[in-house]
């Protein structure tokens, strides 16, 4: 892809799964990966992974539900490579499940909190770093939850629905400023969350390809988005989901 030779990339969410794929796959494209998590331990060995192919990472620890963590993730990217080209803000949680009604108030806080006031601290972050660097292009990590509902996941939902929004706000934005933002919309994914869940064969059974997706189907999806080869692309909701949603 054109583009990513020598870019500056953070991935949010990057110790496991799409975040870890995605990470991969940036630096086999040549980006320089800024791989970010609370997970420490998976974390780097995400950067060990990087660097053992000939890729370059570094890891620096963050809580995206945090505005100072998020800032200082940027800082220390700035003061590392010199500037900010890419961001995949993947970080998220599911939360517990249950009615609306019966959802309590700690889920909904800790859901929103990580998925979407994350994203939008990574943004607020990210953007003034990018527009130093003269512009770059940003991917967010919605669901097919952010494009229709799910009972039993309000807050999950409410999250999801909330980052397109987000997405589309800041695509208009900073479009002129050379800016480019967007989201994608993944099914349900072969991942560590999905791994041990009851409703993975369900989810396979569901969905008109017959199966789950795999996280380097979603990384490589994030990786176009920010490559030259996207380049007239912002404001894009992807929907990736084997055709769950067509339905």
């Amino acid at each position: 892809m054109d583009g990513l030779d020598g870019a500056v990339t953070i991935v949010t969410g990057a110790s496991t799964g799409i975040g870890d794929a995605a990470a991969q796959r940036f630096a086999a494209e040549g980006a320089r990966v800024v791989v970010a998590d609370v997970n420490v331990q998976d974390g780097q060995q995400t950067v060990a992974d990087i660097e053992s192919a000939g890729g370059e990472a570094t890891f620096v620890e963050t809580d995206v539900s945090d505005e100072e963590s998020v800032e200082a993730l940027v800082e220390a990217t700035v003061d590392t490579y010199g500037g900010l080209d890419f961001a995949f803000n993947n970080a998220g949680i599911d939360g517990e499940s249950g009615a609306t009604a019966d959802q309590p108030m700690d889920n909904w806080e800790s859901v929103i909190g990580v998925n979407l006031k994350g994203v939008f601290c990574s943004m607020r972050a990210q953007i003034p770093a990018m527009l130093e660097s003269g512009g770059g292009s940003i991917v967010n990590t919605a669901s097919i939850a952010g494009v229709v509902g799910f009972p039993g996941l309000s807050p999950y939902v409410a999250s999801k629905h909330g980052v397109l929004g987000l997405t589309k706000s800041a695509a208009l934005e900073f479009a002129a400023d050379g800016v480019r933002v967007n989201a994608i919309c993944p099914g349900v994914i072969r991942t560590p969350m999905t791994d041990d869940s009851d409703t993975a064969d369900a989810a396979a059974d569901a969905t008109p390809m017959g199966r789950l997706g795999d996280p380097e189907e979603i990384g490589d999806a994030a990786v176009w988005l920010c490559s030259d080869d996207a380049s007239f692309v912002t404001g894009e909701s992807m929907v990736i989901d084997g055709g769950y949603v067509t339905q």
